[in-house]
């Protein structure tokens, strides 16, 4: 009695070394999966009626050949989760150690954003970052634009449908303008879609620009 109490203590670190950290998860839907089965199993083999017999003597046969190789190699799943377990725990504090400065910089401007938006409100940050970076977007468009614009295929295409960009465009300037004079909340949240600006802006392709106008201003 005195030794089952004394080897109890160096048993528990055992059990405690070997659960998993992070994979957990995955032990339990298995163990879900697995009764689920079972259930199932068991109601269709309840309610097999004439079969059940040969139900169970199959049962019975599977049991034989399987039962050895699943009490030899039951060990085996866990152990791969637990190798895994590991390798993950390692990656983990391995990005811990190579990054945690930018992972703090990157929780300072996620954090900073909240603060901004509870206090101005999210309208107002949408328009303040439609601001700042608005020239940075229009330059890249327009170089993607002037390098796709030398693609054959892409030339013809554009002059297919720049003209009903333009057209949509312009009608859904008339619709933001109709909501506004109407005096709805949700022409607030709506921009109109600066054509003028865009004829302007690709005005180096000439079909673009001429395009662009003269849909935009019909």
């Amino acid at each position: 009695m005195a030794e089952t109490e004394a080897t109890a203590p160096t048993e528990q670190p055992v059990l405690e070394e070997k659960k998993l950290k992070y994979l957990d998860f995955v032990q339990l839907v298995t163990i879900y999966v697995v009764v689920c089965c079972s259930t199932i199993y068991e109601y269709a083999k309840e309610n097999s009626g004439p079969l059940r017999a040969g139900v169970q003597t199959v049962e019975g046969a599977v049991k034989a050949v399987v039962g050895p190789v699943f009490e030899k190699f039951q060990d085996v799943p866990f152990q791969l989760l637990y190798f895994a377990d590991r390798k993950v725990d390692e990656s983990i504090i391995e990005l811990e150690y190579h990054v945690p400065v930018l992972l703090k910089q990157v929780w300072t401007a996620a954090r900073e954003l909240v603060f901004e938006v509870q206090r101005a409100g999210f309208v107002d940050i949408t328009k303040t970052a439609y601001i700042k970076y608005e020239p940075v977007a229009e330059q890249y468009a327009v170089t993607a634009w002037r390098s796709l614009n030398g693609v054959p295929l892409f030339a013809q295409l554009a002059q297919i449908m720049v003209p009903t960009a333009a057209y949509w465009a312009e009608r859904y300037n008339q619709a933001v303008a109709y909501t506004a004079e109407r005096g709805y909340t949700v022409s607030y949240y709506m921009p109109l879609v600066p054509i003028e600006r865009i004829s302007k802006t690709f005005g180096a392709d000439e079909n673009v620009a001429a395009d662009v106008s003269a849909n935009g201003g019909e």
